[in-house]
């Protein structure tokens, strides 16, 4: 989920970019937004003068598994806010449409032939640019700065888009196979008494976050990592694998 903050820019509708309908970030590190033309982002944007619009992006990281505080992180990225104009809309339009097809909403063929003033001459939506000036991160790992040229030059994790099914899948197919992993926890291994619980709650190439409630209902995070970072599916299959062999040990 993002929401886009705009100081001194109020949204009396209260609509402003809570739910975008694509973000993506290109190759030189900007974050490209689909608006609504009608929002106050979009308004803002259209009347501002190039690059004296500030703006802080916040990003909301929440569990795909259904858990007590399903929030596991959050972001924010700072930088300044202006219109995708001219001979660089087509090539925006391609970018979203190549990382988030959303059918005819994007409307590419408009977006190559019509030189309409707006997006691909249509009021309905508007691309935004933002410039990243600074960003941060607050997770299980603590609170951290991110430097602009960090932010243009990291790449997405390559269990990204399929982090959510197979979170789902792991809770759904092999519960008791999670649930088992309480006997890598040392001194906390007795959490899973007659009631506890254990929820995959977060995957990445690194490893597995898994959430484990103890009889009395208390809760907590433990971190589980793999030999070597999963380049796949494939990959992840064999760490899984591994994983759950040493806990069975």
């Amino acid at each position: 989920m993002a929401s886009l903050n705009i100081p001194g820019v109020e949204d009396p509708d209260e609509t402003g970019l809570s739910a975008p309908v694509c973000r993506t970030v290109t190759p030189e590190g900007d974050v490209l937004l689909l608006a609504s033309g009608d929002s106050a982002a979009a308004r803002a944007a259209a009347h501002a003068q190039d690059d004296d619009l500030t703006a802080v992006m916040e990003i909301t990281d929440v569990a795909p598994v259904s858990v007590p505080h399903r929030i596991r992180g959050r972001a924010w990225v700072a930088g300044w806010l202006t219109p995708v104009r001219n001979e660089q809309r087509a090539e925006a339009a391609l970018l979203l449409a190549e990382r988030h097809p959303v059918g005819e909403l994007l409307g590419i063929g408009e977006a190559l032939q019509d030189p309409a003033p707006g997006l691909y001459g249509r009021t309905a939506w508007m691309m935004l640019r933002l410039e990243v000036g600074e960003g941060a991160v607050d997770d299980l790992w603590g609170t951290e700065s991110v430097e602009p040229d960090d932010f243009a030059e990291a790449v997405p994790d390559p269990l990204v888009a399929h982090e959510a099914e197979l979170l789902q899948h792991l809770h759904s197919a092999h519960s008791e196979q999670v649930r088992g992993l309480c006997a890598l926890l040392g001194d906390r291994r007795d959490v899973c008494g007659l009631r506890g619980r254990a929820v995959p709650v977060g995957l990445d190439r690194f490893g597995l976050r898994v959430r484990f409630t103890d009889d009395e209902q208390h809760s907590f995070d433990a971190r589980f990592d793999f030999p070597e970072p999963v380049r796949d599916v494939v990959d992840l299959r064999r760490a899984m694998h591994v994983l759950f062999e040493a806990a069975a040990e």
